[in-house]
């Protein structure tokens, strides 16, 4: 039997309980229907999972959550330059700044300026970056992107998990490096 029929049964089970109780509770002792109202809430709870719904509402609400937490996310780390009474991604004059290496904050890959949005972003802790990603695979900052292919699939080659002497936390640092400096 699958899960769906198996918890429709259970459900069904739950449910000739729960009218049991109810009928016992109103026939000889009323303490009996807070069983009723227990099992009749299991069964609703087991139909709202056999039908599909309580897994749709789960996505729906996790879905909103992750939206809500990226949108605080990105209020909170608000970009270098952004002062408050300029508005969200506007810059007081001359407070532009270059980014330093390590310091976690990128300009946007689609160039568009502080009145467009954001021009500065927040970058992702794991990715590494470019000075990082060089250093990984061993190249001087000048390399062209043959060098850079190069020198991925060599170090590709010396850490892949399935090899004797490979590591995986080496092999995603070098594909993180690699998706870095391909850009």
């Amino acid at each position: 039997m699958d899960e769906d029929g198996l918890v429709i049964g259970i459900a069904a089970v739950f449910a000739g309980t729960t009218v049991l109780f109810g009928v016992l509770g109103f026939v000889y002792q009323p303490l009996l229907l807070l069983f009723a109202a227990i099992f009749g809430l299991a069964t609703y709870l087991l139909w709202y999972h056999a039908s599909g719904r309580l897994g749709e509402r789960i996505r729906r609400t996790a879905g909103t959550a992750r939206e809500r937490n990226r949108r605080r996310a990105n209020a909170a780390s608000r970009g270098p330059g952004d002062f408050e009474g300029f508005g969200p991604g506007r810059r007081a004059a001359g407070s532009g700044r270059r980014r330093r290496a390590g310091d976690g904050w990128e300009r946007r890959a689609d160039g568009r300026g502080a009145t467009a949005g954001r021009q500065w972003e927040r970058r992702d802790p794991n990715e590494p970056t470019r000075a990082e990603a060089y250093r990984t695979l061993g190249l001087d900052a000048d390399a062209d992107q043959a060098a850079v292919k190069a020198a991925y699939r060599e170090r590709v080659k010396a850490v892949h998990p399935d090899t004797d002497d490979g590591d995986e936390e080496q092999f995603k640092r070098v594909n993180r490096a690699y998706e870095r400096l391909k850009e």
